[in-house]
Parts: C-alpha cells; structure tokens; sequence
C-alpha cells in the first residue's frame, strides 16, 4: 500500500472572528511649505539646524475602517532665520477587524504610522527640493520603539490608585 503524504490543517474556532487587516488607500491630506526667505537667504555653507515633530492620530471612520493620520513637520533655521517649513499629514484609510482592543491600538500607533511614513518621507522630499532647497531624506524611523515609550509614559503619568 502507497502512503499518502497528509498535512495538517489548523481548524479555527468558529466562535472566534477572522483578523482582517487591509490597506484601503494612502492620501495626502495637508500638506504646507513655506521658505520665508526664499531666494534671498544668503549662506555660505549650507549646515541648518533641522527640527523635527512627529504625531499619529487615528479615527474610526466607520464598522472596521480607520483612517490614520501621520503629521510630519520639518523647520530648518540659519542661526536665527527660518530657512524653510513643511508639514506634511500623511493619511491611510484601514479595514480591520477581528483585532483584540490593546492589539488594535499597537496597529494603529506603530503598524499603520510604520506604512505611512515612506509615503510622507517621499513628500517632504519633494517639496523641499522643489523649494530650492539641497536634498533631504527623513532618517528611518522606529515606531514600534515610539510606541511603546508613549505606552510608557502614559503609564507613568497615570494616577495611582491608593488604599487608605
């Protein structure tokens, strides 16, 4: 008798839901430059001091859907002049659904923020070289590792509930 190779199939639990996670669109929903100087800003050398701000927010759209929105804001200065300004809200509408309360939160602050980010990296990018401005490219960024200090700090500035 021939053997017959057999594989195993894990069987979900019907009473569990199906997770679903699924990237519905990517759209930039505020974008501003601004180069108060524009051409008359005289240097030498080109060396500004880069600031750099980042949030994430998200909200439910609709049943499963979350649109979440990564504010990137880049102001570079001359000693005392503001060589340019940009802002950038990167936006991403996403399905999902099956997720447990605390893992949808750690999507939506580290995951989806992680997807974006290319996306406004690109569009700070252009706009600043479209400014006149020499190239510029974000550093990589580690929104798993911001997500977990926010966690962390939340926890620290929580009331702590005494029994007297």
């Amino acid at each position: 008798m021939a053997d017959t190779p057999t594989t195993d199939v894990p069987v979900q639990n019907s009473d569990a839901p199906a997770q679903e996670f699924t990237l519905q669109s990517v759209y930039v929903k505020d974008v501003s430059f601004e180069a108060p100087l524009g051409p008359n800003l005289q240097v030498t050398e080109w060396n500004p001091q880069i600031g750099l701000n980042m949030t994430t927010a998200g909200e439910t759209v609709a049943e499963n859907m979350h649109e979440v929105v990564l504010t990137i804001t880049v102001d570079a200065k001359l000693a005392d002049k503001t060589a340019f300004l940009v802002e950038v809200k990167q936006a991403g509408l996403f399905m999902m659904r099956g997720y447990p309360v605390e893992e949808s939160r750690r999507i939506i602050g580290s995951y989806c923020p992680n997807v974006l980010f290319p996306y406004a990296r690109q569009v700070i990018s252009d706009l600043i070289t479209r400014g006149g401005f020499p190239p510029f490219l974000l550093p990589p960024v580690n929104f798993d590792g911001l997500y977990q200090q926010s966690l962390q700090q939340a926890a620290a500035q929580a009331p702590t509930d005494s029994v007297n």
